[in-house]
């Protein structure tokens, strides 16, 4: 379904469901007034602004079929979770597939899918976010929160014993796509074509790719993944094999996974140097100056989810994530910043790379618009920054906007 094709909804009356505070795991207690008066049925109000639908070219690539008005299970169904791909969908089978180690390491290796899955399993809760969700108008749902399954990474890269010179980590997928290279100016040895200013382009082929350092890629809970949410990987997810790295912006979890190399040198394929880039305008004693990092670790965030309305009684429901959250904050209109109550999944120990959820009491607001939005607030000071917030306002792209979410609505 489309964002902006979702009409009000009613959700299960008790006995089922109940807003977030009613989640599919045990340790959610429903706080009192949710089990009070339970014949009466709650309603989610569509927010007013809902955003427009995404424009071709963009939605050949890019599906994102949840709503924000949908939240209502930690885990996002494998159907409604956000889907998208650079190049190619590949076509592998599990009795073809292979995974090559190789590279700067002492034992390279050569795994089936079988044998992954005959190692130790591992499960991870994680929250994926694409790094250009809130970047762009029609793009606000590009996440999901799953539970990832699969074999150790850092196993994997221990067996083969990297060399002392393999410092980099580069991870290939099986997708793949035509790129052009422009100032090919005394380069042959490929078709070329001319651009809009007469320069000549190399055509090239480019397999999609991403890199980090050997330290971050034996972090214990990155997964080398054949499973989402109890069945094996959806073909649009990466099947048979993907990188699940915790922590990470949904670009560095590479998909269709055949190929891990050990390099001596950072990586600068297409996606780590000239995609996935974040431009920054700065100003140095009165100069202009632009800096350029890699899109990488998720920032914290938060977004109000929806509005549920019980008879008279409503409540405000979101999610945050993106870090340790340690307290998240709303504030309705220009009224002060209220603290909301939070419910944690907490399932995999003391690391949490799963989305929060949180509620707060907004009693019978009068009818009319009313503006929601939140801010999340994480270890050592930080804190979900505004829109308006001079380092997020540098920027010069769309990539990781983490800056506090904005929704309307309007209560009858």
């Amino acid at each position: 379904m489309r964002q902006h094709e979702l009409s009000r909804r009613t959700v299960l009356q008790a006995g089922a469901v109940a807003g977030l505070t009613g989640m599919m795991t045990t340790n959610v207690v429903l706080p009192a007034q949710a089990r009070v008066a339970d014949h009466i049925p709650e309603e989610v109000l569509e927010w007013e602004d809902q955003p427009p639908g995404i424009p071709f070219p963009v939605s050949q690539n890019v599906v994102t079929p949840a709503t924000w008005e949908e939240l209502d299970s930690w885990h996002t169904p494998n159907s409604k979770f956000f889907k998208i791909k650079h190049y190619n969908l590949p076509a592998l089978t599990a009795e073809d597939f292979a995974l090559t180690v190789d590279g700067l390491v002492e034992h390279p290796q050569t795994i089936s899918l079988a044998d992954l899955q005959c190692r130790p399993r591992r499960e991870v809760d994680f929250t994926l976010e694409c790094s250009g969700n809130h970047g762009l108008p029609f793009f606000v749902s590009g996440i999901g929160n799953a539970r990832w399954a699969g074999a150790s990474l850092a196993a994997i890269l221990r067996r083969t014993a990297p060399k002392h010179d393999g410092v980099e980590v580069v991870f290939w997928g099986a997708d793949e796509g035509p790129v052009a290279i422009r100032d090919n100016s005394g380069v042959s040895g490929g078709p070329t074509e001319p651009d809009a200013d007469g320069n000549l382009d190399l055509l090239i082929t480019e397999q999609f790719a991403r890199s980090m350092s050997l330290a971050e890629a034996m972090q214990p809970d990155n997964l080398l993944c054949y499973e989402m949410n109890g069945s094996p990987l959806p073909a649009e997810h990466g099947y048979p094999l993907r990188l699940i790295a915790p922590g990470w912006y949904g670009v560095a979890n590479v998909k269709w996974l055949t190929r891990i190399e050990l390099r001596d040198g950072r990586y600068a394929g297409r996606f780590m140097a000239r995609d996935y880039v974040t431009i920054r305008e700065e100003n140095v004693s009165g100069k202009t100056i632009w800096t350029f990092t890699t899109v990488s670790h998720t920032r914290l965030k938060s977004a109000p989810a929806r509005v549920v309305r019980r008879g008279s009684h409503h409540r405000v429901e979101g999610a945050a994530w993106g870090g340790e959250v340690n307290r998240v904050e709303v504030q309705i209109n220009d009224d002060p910043w209220q603290r909301a109550r939070i419910r944690r999944m907490r399932s995999q120990g003391d690391k949490e790379y799963s989305w929060s959820f949180w509620t707060l009491d907004w009693g019978t607001p009068a009818a009319g618009t009313h503006r929601i939005r939140s801010r999340a607030f994480g270890d050592h000071g930080v804190i979900q920054p505004a829109e308006d917030d001079p380092y997020l306002a540098s920027r010069r792209t769309y990539w990781e906007n983490n800056g506090q979410v904005t929704r309307t609505v309007l209560i009858a």
